[in-house]
């Protein structure tokens, strides 16, 4: 089978230079979207299926063990970081790739197919918890591969441009899920969705397991990587010789994740429980935050890559910090269906500001030799304290504080940390980031 490379880009038309380049794109950031698929499609239908795997007496209870099996995925991540991440670093960005993609289509499919509660008893909820957990290893290695994939396919003076596609992929998918979100309830009834309608996004998302398989197929390893003397163990040399890298990049990271744990996918549960929002109403407000992502992110990050990346984010998550409180206090004041939309207008341009230049940024933090271990080991170590258990964790606290500005002081806290790594990171490594 043919392959496309970049490697002599330099000697190619324009034409052609660009065509490697969306192969590139499509190839790295797919794999991200169906990851996020199936993830924001749990978090929608998180009171569905917390009714047919995890029947409770208290429907708190309930919901709270299905967002506990949500976040309970996420303490797989590390390992999928450490184990996929050195495999990607040894082998190639590619390689790791399709492998992942392999392991998430493996859980998904028993997500789509998995009997409920009522049919097998235990049974049910085991089968959703092991499906997780194959998702989160999964996962655990997705980010970092595909993000070295694309950020080392990019000419170095765009690569802010072309890697805030990784982001604008999460957009995409917001829309997606949200439009799955808005007909299914528009369109079945309660007990349609309970008997089949849930399953039906699931299915759709083992569509795209082909196609992702057939576009990595094609592409050809990184220039970059095929050029890199390789490390004998990318997880020791991280650990070893880049400690501070990696702690400086999770602090950058806690804005990412924490803003799109809370907003993108806690939104929906939280808007309906709490202020009384039709769910549908709900779902039309993450498709429009998706939306924005989509176009937002590669404006934000070709910005960064003409003002300079790090003061762009920097300026992003000050904007960002000082803003979300009052905007929560505005929505919990009117809980009304034009000042949700519009809050999630403004949540959605802050969102896509920050994000767009991250992965960029991030991949220069760390020598091409441990990229991907450290990428991943960022992602995954950030989403794990900081997003995958932000659902339970924020149900918990609004059920006990009785504020519907808990998920507002969550973020505001997670963007005073990423200020200051963004300011010691700005100040250390500002005008020596890795340009390989």
């Amino acid at each position: 089978m043919p392959e496309f490379s970049l490697s002599s880009q330099a000697d190619a038309p324009d034409a052609s230079a660009r065509r490697h380049l969306r192969h590139a794109v499509a190839a790295a950031t797919i794999g991200t979207a169906l990851e996020w698929f199936d993830l924001v499609v749990y978090g929608f239908f998180a009171l569905t299926i917390a009714k047919l795997f995890f029947p409770a007496g208290n429907p708190l209870t309930s919901v709270l063990l299905t967002l506990g099996t949500f976040g309970a995925s996420y303490l797989m991540r590390p390992l999928g970081a450490l184990l996929l991440g050195a495999y990607a670093d040894r082998h190639g960005r590619k390689r790791g790739l399709t492998l992942s993609i392999a392991l998430m289509a493996l859980g998904t499919l028993i997500i789509a197919v998995a009997p409920t509660y009522q049919a097998v008893g235990i049974a049910a909820p085991a089968l959703m918890v092991a499906a997780r957990l194959i998702q989160g290893i999964s996962a655990g290695g997705e980010f970092g591969s595909s993000t070295s994939f694309l950020v080392e396919h990019s000419p170095p003076a765009q690569r802010g441009f072309y890697a805030s596609f990784q982001m604008a992929a999460q957009g995409a998918t917001a829309v997606l899920a949200s439009l799955f979100g808005v007909m299914l309830t528009r369109s079945l009834s309660t007990a349609q969705l309970l008997a089949w309608g849930w399953r039906i996004p699931f299915l759709f998302g083992l569509t795209i397991i082909p196609v992702a398989y057939f576009i990595r197929r094609r592409v050809s390893e990184t220039p970059v990587f095929l050029n890199t003397s390789k490390a004998h163990s990318p997880v020791r040399e991280t650990f070893a010789d880049h400690k501070l890298r990696l702690m400086l990049a999770i602090g950058v990271y806690i804005l990412v994740t924490s803003s799109s744990y809370v907003i993108i996918l806690f939104m929906p549960t939280f808007a309906v429980r709490q202020l009384g929002i039709p769910s549908s109403i709900a779902f039309t407000g993450t498709l429009l935050m998706g939306a924005i992502q989509i176009f937002a992110c590669p404006i934000a990050g070709a910005l960064g890559d003409r003002a300079g990346r790090l003061r762009v984010l920097l300026g992003a998550a000050v904007i960002f910090g000082v803003s979300v409180v009052p905007l929560f206090s505005l929505l919990a004041a009117s809980p009304t269906t034009p000042v949700f939309l519009a809050l999630c207008i403004v949540l959605g341009l802050l969102v896509s500001a920050y994000q767009g230049p991250i992965p960029a940024v991030l991949s220069e933090l760390f020598p091409a030799r441990v990229r991907t271990v450290g990428l991943a080991l960022t992602h995954n170590l950030t989403v794990a304290i900081f997003g995958g258990f932000a659902p339970m964790i924020l149900t918990w606290a609004i059920s006990r504080t009785h504020s519907n500005l808990a998920p507002a002081a969550y973020i505001a806290a997670a963007a005073l940390l990423s200020v200051i790594c963004l300011g010691i990171s700005l100040r250390r490594y500002g005008a020596h980031l890795q340009q390989d």
